[in-house]
């Protein structure tokens, strides 16, 4: 149930009401808008008396929602989500470019590829230290070891680091990881999502490989019902009848998503087409359908990469990149 306070509404009877409220046995989502309040109501809202509040003099109205994802919902949260990273903002307007190596492999590798992306326009680094594969006896990565070379290259360039999590075991090693990343197979390892919304620190929260939006959306409710609301999501590709890439990449969910959705939702090229040279193309795609912001493989030796070398761009070919993704958002202002 969502109710919309007046512009004009006191603080002292808002206070009251919400008091009241939660009485009832009642959570309550608060979102502070430029010209309206309006106050989510999670639990059993069978027994609200829905007249009874829409009588009050500081309420505007007053509505059913019939979504099961509630603190997600756009109708709880009518203004975008903006997450900030250190000086870092991304949704509201604000694009942010992540790049990086699948899996970080050394210093000089990390450090090297962190530089070039920074030079050439990101403003976070991406690289896996824990990584899952499908055959166990890939490289599986440095785990502890990659979390501190990847500090080391923070130290280097100043960029914030999003590395993926794979278990709650796992979670103190992250306390100084700037964004956790939860990876398309753990995307319902509700465990971890409940202790990632206990940590308040961003997540980004990529679609499992064959999940719905609504499963999407149910697991990003997940960290923010756990208390943390800075949740980003990440279409990432989905797996369908294609028989020559990797995934198929659905730009339609970002614009579904900004629409069901308050929350920022980034696009991943580089896993939904598995190909270094589909990555350009369909990266100005996602800038074009209104993404948040592009996650991107970059790597400074692709062939003798340890990890999905076959996707990554080389730092020259990411700096080119960028240029024309600029100037897509430009164009479609």
């Amino acid at each position: 149930m969502i109710v919309v306070l007046k512009k004009e509404a006191s603080k002292a009877k808002e206070e009251q009401l919400i008091e009241w409220l939660k009485g009832m046995g009642l959570g309550i989502h608060i979102s502070v808008g430029e010209y309206q309040t309006v106050l989510g109501l999670i639990g059993d809202t069978s027994k609200v008396d829905m007249d009874l509040i829409g009588s009050l003099d500081i309420v505007d109205s007053v509505k059913r929602v019939t979504d099961t994802f509630k603190c997600v919902n756009r109708q709880f949260h009518p203004d975008d989500t903006v997450v900030k990273v250190g000086d870092v903002k991304i949704g509201g307007g604000n694009f942010a470019m992540i790049a990086g190596p699948c899996s970080v492999e050394s210093e000089s590798q990390i450090v090297e590829v962190a530089k070039a992306v920074k030079e050439a326009g990101a403003n976070l680094l991406r690289g896996g230290a824990f990584k899952p594969r499908t055959s166990p006896y890939d490289f599986q990565g440095l785990k502890a070891e990659g979390l501190e070379l990847l500090k080391i290259a923070r130290k280097e360039t100043g960029l914030p680091i999003v590395t993926e999590i794979m278990s709650v075991s796992d979670l103190p090693l992250f306390e100084d990881v700037d964004v956790l990343q939860v990876g398309a197979r753990n995307m319902q390892n509700f465990d971890l999502l409940k202790e990632l919304g206990a940590t308040g620190k961003p997540i980004l929260l990529k679609r499992g490989l064959a999940n719905t939006l609504k499963e999407l959306l149910m697991s990003a409710e997940y960290i923010m019902a756990s208390g943390n609301e800075q949740v980003i999501l990440c279409e990432r590709g989905i797996r369908t009848y294609s028989d020559y890439m990797r995934n198929t990449l659905d730009l339609s969910a970002v614009p579904m998503l900004h629409e069901l959705s308050h929350l920022p939702v980034i696009v991943d090229p580089s896993h939904a087409t598995g190909i270094a040279r589909m990555v350009p193309p369909m990266a100005l795609s996602a800038a074009a359908c209104g993404a948040d912001g592009l996650i991107i493989e970059v790597h400074n030796d692709p062939i003798h990469a340890l990890c999905d070398g076959a996707q990554s761009l080389r730092p020259e070919e990411y700096a080119e990149l960028v240029v024309k993704v600029n100037a897509v958002r430009e164009a479609i202002k």
